[in-house]
């Protein structure tokens, strides 16, 4: 049930969203110079690895740049990016892998190979299942960037105190994921990304 439901938020959302998303797309090329969007590998159901999809947010080569996590204002975060970030518009091409079976609209959000290699072997579990566009961590650490940004190595105190805690969070979702739990998360999430 939960895949048949995906599926057809998925094609429901992007027929409703076509034209919106056309005009982000636009928005995204003439801000800045480099591709509408943003691929990056991802660690799948089961670790296989998929390529997600968002609207690009950074220059084009921020992956040269610096780490594959933000702290704060990000330097390499172009000014439509921001608008895109804060409202989280940025994540919903990622539709498109929900379409495809990479992603769920409700699970784990998928980490970079790097450091799902540190997980230990109980933090392995969120990979049983498809991950997600949004989950309980993303919720709860929805300013992560400014919190990163408070301390002198952003990318250790990621891996060293937020992954854990996400996942967690997502650890506990799993042991009592429902369809009730999901459509609770799901409009928690439009309401939060409302808010912006």
């Amino acid at each position: 049930m939960k895949r048949c439901f995906d599926i057809a938020v998925a094609v429901v959302g992007l027929l409703l969203l076509l034209l919106p998303l056309m005009l982000v797309a636009v928005v995204v090329k003439l801000g800045s110079r480099g591709p509408v969007f943003f691929r990056q590998e991802r660690v799948g159901r089961h670790g296989r690895l998929f390529r997600i999809f968002k609207f690009r947010t950074m220059v084009a080569d921020a992956p040269a740049r610096g780490p594959a996590i933000t702290a704060g204002a990000d330097s390499r975060i172009t000014r439509t990016g921001a608008f895109l970030r804060r409202y989280k518009i940025d994540e919903l091409p990622q539709l498109l892998n929900v379409l495809t079976g990479d992603m769920s609209l409700v699970g784990p959000r998928p980490e970079v190979p790097r450091y799902v290699a540190l997980y230990t072997p109980a933090q392995r579990q969120v990979l049983g299942v498809r991950p997600g566009i949004t989950d309980p961590a993303s919720l709860k650490y929805r300013q992560e960037a400014d919190m990163l940004a408070r301390t002198e190595d952003p990318e250790a105190f990621y891996v060293r105190e937020i992954m854990p805690a996400k996942l967690r969070l997502n650890l506990e979702y799993l042991s009592r994921q429902s369809f009730g739990l999901d459509i609770c998360i799901i409009m928690r999430t439009i309401l939060a990304s409302m808010r912006g």
